[in-house]
């Protein structure tokens, strides 16, 4: 039997997601905590408030409760926080680890998911209307993601000189 076009299409979604999930860790890999925490921009974030953003704002927002309408995150979101702000007191390993929890999270949501699934759940807060299907966030999330990652590339290049590289 052959997977639905459907499947399909989300497997093929998630394979390039995932792939830029690793790559925003790759890219950081070997930083000490210093350095994650240094801002290198004029905007002042650094990588691993990024990567904080990232878990939050990104997948624990738009798979757990948008999609999922988990209370846990729904009720997270209650109060807009700046995800981009890490404790100083929270290890950059931490965020890191809920990093990989938030997507693992997020890839139960959408493997129990169909792709063309309403959001579950809108918060009054945002200006903007939700995405349409599941398809259009996991879309969303992953050129997000892209982005992020790019942003990472740059500043580790700013850091140390080194840079990552996309073997085919």
């Amino acid at each position: 039997m052959s997977p639905s076009p459907a499947s399909s299409e989300v497997s093929s979604l998630l394979g390039y997601l995932n792939w830029k999930r690793q790559h925003v860790l790759d890219i950081l890999d070997g930083l000490d905590e210093a350095d994650l925490r240094r801002p290198v921009l004029p905007s002042a974030w650094t990588p691993a408030g990024l990567v904080n953003h990232l878990a939050l704002d990104v997948e624990r927002f738009w798979f757990r409760a948008v999609f999922g309408g988990d209370p846990e995150a729904v009720a997270w979101f209650a109060t807009p926080t700046d995800a981009w702000q890490v404790p100083g007191d929270r290890p950059a390993s931490e965020v890191f680890d809920l990093y990989r929890e938030e997507t693992a999270r997020a890839d139960e949501v959408i493997a129990s998911s169909d792709p063309d699934q309403a959001p579950r759940w809108w918060p009054d807060y945002r200006d903007d209307r939700p995405p349409q299907d599941l398809r259009h966030a996991i879309l969303h999330v992953l050129v997000e993601t892209a982005t992020h990652a790019g942003h990472l590339d740059a500043v580790r290049e700013l850091i140390d000189g080194k840079q990552f590289l996309v073997l085919d």
